[in-house]
């Protein structure tokens, strides 16, 4: 009797930790659950750091007991930052500069992978492989020559140096998205295409009344890509654009020289730059591409999973 109990016992602790399946139970949800905490950490770890630190001044900066918690709400350090960022001219500057070859590009990629996915001429598979190798070669590699050329066309200093290349396909990492696209119109039945020609449809109205709204996962994940990447780039926009558009991360980069000229020590209000007012100005570099992803997150995680980017 007691060899039974202690049978049923131990099926049960198996049960509970276990589960039925072998992968329901309590002990794997744990692991699960610290292995999500772990992750996370890692990936807020900073943004917490520099939210912490963003609110020090300089005493609790040099001061070892104070660690994560300041002792006071110092907001200095962003009305510092705004000021050396020049923030919201150079903010409308950034979303000008990113915004529209975002656009475009998810445009004319959607077109490009469309043609791929359901025209055939000669040298497709050559053209789709230039195409994808374009994504692989570093674009510092080609920097010179793609300066010459603009150069000699008269769209250095401008926003053109980055719209053009989107309108031809060669857009900052164009070659993911015409992958993207592809795969998405190559899902789409044929039955649909061949009905709506059936009706009379050319092959421009199919795009736009069939291939475009099943296509609209693609889309947003291509434009919030673009627009990060596009966000974030510095070395072809320092080369590109000039002195005469710049942008937030353009700004960062430059903030402890401009810093020094806005804020000399020797002045009567001269406070020598700090970690905390350098974390602060790259917070607010971060905050509107934050702010658009939690305002985007629900259609931005559905269309991930749509499109299969993640590679399941």
């Amino acid at each position: 009797m007691k060899q039974v109990n202690l049978t049923n016992i131990r099926k049960k602790a198996k049960r509970l930790l276990f589960g039925m399946s072998g992968h329901d139970g309590l002990m794997v949800k744990v692991l699960t659950y610290l292995l999500l905490i772990g992750i996370g950490f890692v990936f807020l770890y900073p943004v917490l750091y520099m939210l912490s630190y963003s609110f020090k001044d300089i005493d609790d900066l040099l001061n070892t007991l104070v660690n994560w918690i300041p002792t006071k709400l110092y907001i200095d350090n962003y009305i510092r930052a705004l000021e050396v960022l020049d923030f919201w001219p150079i903010l409308w500057q950034t979303l000008y500069v990113t915004i529209i070859p975002s656009l475009l590009q998810a445009f004319i990629a959607s077109i490009v992978g469309y043609g791929f996915a359901r025209f055939t001429f000669r040298g497709k598979r050559l053209l789709f492989l230039l195409v994808l190798v374009t994504f692989v070669i570093p674009p510092q590699v080609t920097i010179i020559p793609k300066y010459i050329l603009f150069n000699n066309i008269h769209i250095l200093d401008s926003l053109a140096a980055y719209i053009l290349p989107a309108i031809f396909g060669q857009g900052l990492n164009s070659a993911i998205f015409i992958l993207i696209f592809f795969q998405i119109f190559r899902a789409i039945p044929l039955s649909l295409e061949e009905a709506a020609q059936l009706d009379g449809a050319g092959h421009f109205k199919i795009f736009f009344k069939i291939a475009v709204p099943m296509a609209s996962a693609g889309y947003i994940i291509s434009f919030l890509f673009s627009l990060v990447w596009y966000w974030n780039e510095t070395y072809l926009a320092s080369i590109f654009l000039g002195e005469k558009l710049t942008t937030l991360p353009l700004q960062l980069q430059k903030f402890v020289a401009t810093y020094s000229k806005l804020f000399p020590v020797q002045g009567t209000n001269g406070v020598s730059i700090n970690e905390g007012i350098e974390l602060a100005g790259t917070l607010l570099t971060t905050i509107p591409l934050l702010i658009i992803y939690f305002i985007s997150q629900r259609w931005f995680v559905e269309s991930v999973d749509r499109t299969g980017i993640t590679g399941e």
